[in-house]
């Protein structure tokens, strides 16, 4: 398992881009009440990666579909999510405004629309899986569920510190990180298209 799974899990979750919600949702809230937050986003940014490394490809047998199949509609949802990033949108962002102010006067916001959708949604699945497929051994499906946990790391680090960063990079700053990734994760999305084309119909790589 190459750090390239670890690179676009960083750019398809991108905790960055969030910042701005984690500000707005926890306006108000004590220390003890942000920190129980972030606490419970980082777990759960964790878990949905760990079970779609475990579940993901059983799931698919379970529906019948195939990884080739299940790489282009990924490709497509990650290609997606990379142009939202361009735009200087959360990738995974897809509430409405009514949702979002529903979810903003629950009790706790730190699972939905936190983390599910704005940080782990269809495109993060989607990539887990795909990666879960090229793991042919267990230290490779350990090292995939491994890079959740610092994927969810990295999610700890940016809210805990996320008034700090808003400051320093201001809203310019974040749109511009934000754009970065987006590029990227728009580059891994047309290889990841392509490999599961190339499966789908062989004639497009010269083979019969």
């Amino acid at each position: 398992m190459d750090f390239k799974a670890l690179i676009t899990l960083l750019a398809v979750v991108n905790p960055l881009s969030a910042l701005p919600f984690f500000i707005h949702y926890t306006e108000g809230y004590t220390k003890e009440q942000r920190r129980r937050t972030i606490m419970i986003a980082a777990r759960t940014v964790f878990i949905v990666i760990a079970a779609s490394a475990l579940l993901g490809l059983h799931l698919l047998a379970f529906f019948g579909i195939s990884l080739a199949s299940f790489q282009v509609g990924g490709g497509m949802l990650l290609l997606t999510s990379a142009l939202s990033m361009l735009n200087a949108q959360p990738a995974e962002a897809r509430s409405n405004a009514s949702e979002i102010e529903d979810s903003a006067a629950r009790a706790s916001i730190a699972v939905v629309p936190l983390t599910i959708p704005l940080l782990t949604g269809p495109a993060t699945m989607s990539t887990v899986v795909i990666y879960a497929d090229k793991a042919h051994t267990v230290l490779q499906h350990a090292t995939l569920i491994f890079y959740g946990a610092v994927v969810a790391l990295a999610v700890l680090l940016c809210f805990t510190l996320a008034e700090r960063i808003a400051r320093r990079l201001g809203k310019t700053g974040i749109n511009v990180m934000t754009r970065l990734m987006g590029l990227v994760l728009a580059a891994i999305a047309v290889e990841i298209m392509s490999d599961g084309l190339v499966q789908l119909f062989p004639a497009l790589a010269g083979r019969s």
